[in-house]
C-alpha cells in the first residue's frame, strides 16, 4: 500500500507526573516512547480496536520494529503534552507512524519520532498481514478530514 499523503492527525493528552522525570526534573528520555505508544494506542481505540480484543479474536499482536526520535526541548513535572500521531504508511503487515510531542502551554515541539510497527502472529510472533477489515479502516481513518483531534479531561 502507498505512503499516505494525508493530514489526518489524532491529538491525546499526556500529563507529565513525578515517575516520568530524572534527576534533573525533566522528562526521562525513554518515558517519551510510552507517552508515543498511548497516542498510538489511543488512536487505535478511537477506531474501534482495542489490541487485547485483537489478540483473541484475530491472533495478532503489534510490535515496535524501528524507532527514530529526535530530542528537542525538554519537558517538565506538570507539563500538559499533546502527542500527535499520524500514520505516514500503510504497509500489507506494517504501520510507519509519525509522532509528535508538543508542550501545550507554549506549543513547543519537545520531541519527534518516527515509529515503524509490525503485525505479527499472537503465538509464533512472525509477521503476518494485517487482517482486511482492520487494513481498511486504517486506510480510511487516516485520510478522513475530520478524524482529527481527542480531548479527555486531565
Amino acid at each position: 500500500m502507498p505512503t499516505v499523503d494525508s493530514n489526518a492527525t489524532f491529538d491525546w493528552p499526556v500529563r507529565v507526573y513525578y515517575e516520568d522525570t530524572d534527576a534533573a526534573g525533566v522528562v526521562f528520555y525513554a518515558n517519551y516512547l510510552r507517552f508515543m505508544e498511548r497516542g498510538r494506542t489511543e488512536w487505535l481505540r478511537s477506531l474501534g480496536y482495542a489490541q487485547d480484543v485483537l489478540r483473541e479474536v484475530e491472533n495478532m499482536l503489534f510490535t515496535a520494529r524501528r524507532i527514530n526520535l529526535d530530542y528537542l526541548s525538554p519537558a517538565r513535572f506538570d507539563d500538559l503534552l499533546t502527542v500527535r500521531t499520524q500514520l505516514t504508511h500503510l504497509g500489507g503487515a506494517s504501520l510507519t507512524f509519525t509522532q509528535d510531542v508538543r508542550r501545550v502551554a507554549d506549543g513547543v515541539l519537545c520531541c519527534r519520532g518516527v515509529v515503524n510497527i509490525a503485525c505479527v502472529d499472537a503465538i509464533s510472533l512472525r509477521p503476518r498481514r494485517l487482517p482486511s477489515t482492520l487494513a481498511a479502516d486504517l486506510s480510511h481513518a487516516h485520510t478522513d478530514a475530520s478524524f482529527r483531534r481527542v480531548t479527555p479531561n486531565l
